[in-house]
């Protein structure tokens, strides 16, 4: 399948839509925790008009459940900075030229009537991009004023995302589950990118989370998590891709003592996979939002 053509050059944005501005008011819920204000919007999947447009922006083919209206941005507003989650920006990131390695689905009778060639049985897929839609999304970042952004190395990140604080009970003020994007891969395996945020008191976590499982293949998880420190206004991102064989997978999940029924239900969750995935790249960047003395 030939992707596209690739429309006139234009910035990538959520709100490219039919959807009226008064319409995506009421869909959007916002917490301010001072300085920080959170928003999520969820809207329903795209019509076949605006899946059109976005194919031909992005010179791809779509997911065939898009949720272009939906959205998640953490903000500090008294210096403008902002970091936000979207499926089009997100699909962005996708590898559009297929250097990235052609994949091969293990049961291809569907494949096998649309693509070019043929063996054994087998296809082997000649799209020209990554049609698993697996993408290397760290989210939009709008630096501050001031210049100041994310950067690796900074001082307030080191050590990392402070995991031992987050397992703390404290009360949830703020919580959502937004989906951006969903494919079942012409039902061999599935690739949904999604984004959960939690607020408390003193702090927030945001995951966006890219599950993607090709049967017989191979499965791959992409979390980008970002934490906030309010009383600090410390904000730390960290990026961490884990992948192996689907083989692999398989005999893990059995060896930690399911049977054949329980692992077909572990594969559709991430979270029963990803800690069962070795890390093949991570990266950590941060940046303090206090004013300067």
């Amino acid at each position: 399948m030939d992707p596209p053509s690739k429309g006139p050059a234009r910035p990538l944005s959520p709100t490219m839509t039919t959807t009226s501005p008064a319409d995506m008011a009421l869909a959007t819920r916002t917490h301010t925790q001072p300085p920080f204000r959170i928003s999520a919007r969820k809207l329903p999947i795209l019509k076949a008009g605006p899946i059109d447009a976005m194919s031909a922006r992005l010179g791809i083919p779509v997911p065939e459940m898009i949720f272009g209206d939906n959205l998640v941005s953490v903000a500090h507003p008294d210096t403008g900075w902002s970091i936000s989650f979207a499926a089009e920006p997100a699909l962005d990131t996708v590898d559009k030229t297929g250097e990235g390695g052609m994949l091969r689905v293990a049961y291809a009778r569907e494949w096998s009537r649309s693509r070019e060639r043929t063996s054994a049985g087998i296809s082997e897929v000649v799209r020209p991009f990554d049609w698993s839609y697996s993408a290397s999304y760290r989210g939009d970042e709008v630096k501050a004023a001031d210049g100041r952004g994310l950067r690796e190395g900074g001082e307030e990140g080191k050590g990392g995302i402070p995991v031992e604080l987050l397992k703390r009970r404290d009360p949830i003020l703020f919580a959502d589950e937004v989906v951006l994007y969903e494919s079942e891969l012409d039902d061999n395996g599935i690739s949904i990118m999604s984004v959960k945020v939690r607020v408390m008191e003193q702090r927030m976590l945001l995951l966006c989370r890219l599950y993607m499982r090709l049967d017989g293949v191979v499965v791959r998880v992409r979390d980008t998590r970002v934490y906030v420190d309010f009383e600090r206004e410390v904000v730390i991102r960290e990026y961490t891709a884990r992948e192996d064989k689907f083989d692999n997978v398989k005999r893990n999940l059995y060896m930690s003592g399911l049977m054949p029924d329980a692992i077909t239900v572990a594969l559709r969750d991430s979270n029963q996979v990803a800690n069962l995935l070795p890390v093949i790249e991570h990266s950590l960047d941060s940046v303090c939002l206090a004013a300067k003395p």
